[in-house]
């Protein structure tokens, strides 16, 4: 690895990644390790924090007027 660039950990696996153009599946350090996270985020195994929200609020209403 070029001393130069930034080295990340793996998201999935934690081997340690050369963050460069080289490297086309940065962050990850494979096509699998990003399949395996794809994968993750379409199981639902992955979630966002949010503040629950009332759904007849007015406010939130994405309907165009």
């Amino acid at each position: 690895m070029n001393t130069n660039n930034l080295v990340v950990d793996c998201p999935t696996c934690g081997q340690a990644v050369e963050w460069d153009d080289r490297n086309t599946h940065r962050p990850f350090c494979s096509e699998r390790c990003k399949l395996i996270d794809l994968g993750a985020w379409a199981n639902e195994e992955y979630r966002i924090a949010a503040e629950p929200t009332d759904p007849n609020d007015p406010e939130l209403d994405d309907t165009p007027h």
